[in-house]
């Protein structure tokens, strides 16, 4: 969203993606050039140094108003570098790039950067949409899925088992390490979340993966609006059975792991929109704020909106919606959160 639109209700989080490839070898170490490509080190003035685009985002949030008032807002940095970094297209090609060395090594060396450049600030850190939910396509046991973590990156990872177990609980440990005031946690994708069992199922593959290492989990109810996904032939509405079921999947995934989630990107379409480019209908926004202590009794602590794709439905294209929601519930005193399992 814009600064205006993050201005205009009491916001209480706001979320960037870091995506496009990891910093490039031997380059881009100090200053930023072409060299440095899509690198999100480099989203910035080149003329400054890397890594000025998340600080400005911990600044810009810490610096947030409400009603002419200071009210800090907290940081979330959506991490998904794994995918483009590779280079190899989703699903079972891109886990290949987990075991080789080198690739790994820099994807490594990326993410402590990121770390680093947080250092002592507050943040939330949301690791890998889809990867894991891959990695389990692959092998419901994590440790079976190789990955060459020890030799990518000894300093951080000598300890860790060489899978992709290892290397998530290397990627956690190294936030405690270099960033000691962030939240991070694991993203748990929703692929089956109609199917009988599959919240314990996943919920015990993310234990295993070391999600109960992490202080949260990370769901995703859809990528685009379902208007959007009408005009591809594909029924992706919420009904009440699927919404009510999607609740008491988190529930019992949040209970399993041992921790609260947070549902992002949520598609911000609405009913009264027209179905036409990024201004698609969807129900999920309305659904979630008239169900608020359903949605706390399944141990969802935040609701992060946001369009997934450049055609859907914005905080800006959705006629005010997402403002007046949430500053309805905000003069209605909002809804307690219920006991973290």
């Amino acid at each position: 969203m814009t600064d205006t639109t993050a201005a205009a209700a009491p916001f209480d989080a706001r979320y960037l993606y870091l995506a496009g490839g990891v910093r490039p070898a031997g380059t881009c170490t100090s200053s930023c050039s072409s060299a440095c490509g899509n690198w999100w080190g480099c989203w910035q003035d080149p003329a400054q140094a890397p890594g000025q685009y998340v600080l400005w985002h911990l600044n810009n949030t810490a610096s947030a108003t409400w009603q002419g008032a200071s009210r800090p807002q907290i940081p979330v940095i959506t991490y998904y570098e794994q995918l483009h970094s590779s280079g190899l297209g989703e699903g079972a090609a891109q886990l290949g790039a987990l075991n080789d060395a080198a690739q790994l090594g820099r994807y490594l060396d990326d993410w402590r950067f990121l770390l680093q450049t947080i250092g002592s600030k507050t943040a939330i850190l949301h690791v890998e949409p889809d990867l894991w939910g891959y990695v389990r396509q692959q092998n419901s046991n994590p440790s079976l899925v190789p990955t060459k973590v020890k030799s990518a990156n000894a300093t951080d990872c000598s300890t860790q088992e060489d899978s992709a177990a290892g290397f998530a609980r290397c990627m956690i440990a190294m936030a405690r390490k270099y960033a000691p005031n962030v939240k991070v946690g694991l993203h748990a994708s929703p692929w089956t979340y109609t199917s009988s069992g599959d919240a314990t199922s996943l919920g015990n593959f993310m234990k295993a993966l070391g999600a109960d290492q992490g202080d949260f989990i990370v769901t995703d109810p859809s990528d685009r609006d379902a208007g959007y996904y009408d005009s591809l032939g594909q029924n992706r509405w919420w009904t009440d059975t699927t919404a009510a079921q999607y609740l008491a999947w988190s529930k019992t995934l949040s209970e399993t792991v041992g921790k609260p989630s947070i549902m992002w990107q949520i598609p911000l379409g609405n009913m009264s929109q027209n179905n036409t480019t990024n201004h698609w209908k969807d129900n999920r926004v309305d659904y979630l704020f008239a169900n608020l202590p359903q949605v706390a009794s399944a141990h969802i602590v935040a609701l992060l909106f946001g369009a997934g794709e450049g055609q859907q439905t914005t905080p800006e294209t959705d006629g005010g919606n997402l403002i007046a929601r949430t500053k309805a519930n905000w003069q209605a005193g909002g809804t307690p959160l219920c006991v973290a399992p």
